[in-house]
């Protein structure tokens, strides 16, 4: 599903001296996998995530995603897969504080091409499957810590993309929050949906079916 190959990420220093934050990059996921990265800080983790998330063009080396290649895409085109492919989970959550998490939810669907009912009935499904439907009507600071993860992750994923990316996605939630967002990570997974997590923890990194270690950059 993704390969990536001779990926390096670079700053320039000046006198012609660059900072790397990423090289010589080579990485296989397959559809269905689950990947955790890990590393110390600065390792470059969270620069290989919006890589792969296609937020990041600074880069150079070949990036493929289900064949295309990314590295010859515009930036338009590349937002257009990102939007239709890709989700997000951060560990800041993310959302926009003056929607509601109905409204929230809806956000994603704009960018594809559904009708207002289709919409509507995504929307409906999500919140009962997350089991949020009496929040619909709040707003994010209306949440708890754990709750505005829940709607972080189903907004990532109402559309059903075919890549889930969460970079730290317990590190603001207590254990409890913490272990409910992964074992909900486990059962996307285990529905085929594919995952990769830059994560600090040793118990988070079990839940996938593989780690990378990144360190200065290299993967080791």
């Amino acid at each position: 599903m993704i390969r990536l190959h001779n990926i390096e990420r670079s700053y320039p220093l000046g006198r012609g001296q660059m900072f790397y934050v990423l090289r010589d990059i080579d990485l296989d996921i397959a559809a269905g996998d689950f990947v955790s990265v890990m590393g110390p800080s600065g390792a470059g983790k969270s620069t290989l995530l919006h890589i792969l998330g296609m937020h990041d063009h600074g880069w150079t080396g070949e990036y493929f995603f289900d064949e295309t290649a990314v590295h010859h895409l515009k930036s338009k085109e590349r937002a257009t897969l990102r939007n239709e492919q890709v989700g997000f989970v951060f560990q800041q959550y993310h959302l926009l504080d003056d929607l509601t998490v109905y409204e929230n939810l809806d956000i994603p669907l704009s960018y594809r091409h559904y009708s207002k009912s289709e919409r509507a009935a995504l929307v409906a499904d999500s919140l009962d499957r997350f089991q949020i439907v009496g929040k619909k009507d709040l707003y994010p600071r209306q949440l708890s810590g754990g709750q505005q993860q829940l709607v972080g992750v189903a907004r990532a994923i109402i559309a059903s993309p075919k890549l889930l990316l969460a970079d730290e996605p317990t590190g603001n939630l207590h254990s409890s929050q913490g272990e409910e967002i992964m074992e909900l990570f486990r059962r996307l997974n285990e529905e085929g949906m594919t995952i990769v997590q830059v994560t600090h923890s040793e118990k988070n990194a079990s839940y996938g079916k593989r780690i990378i270690q990144l360190r200065d950059g290299w993967i080791v």
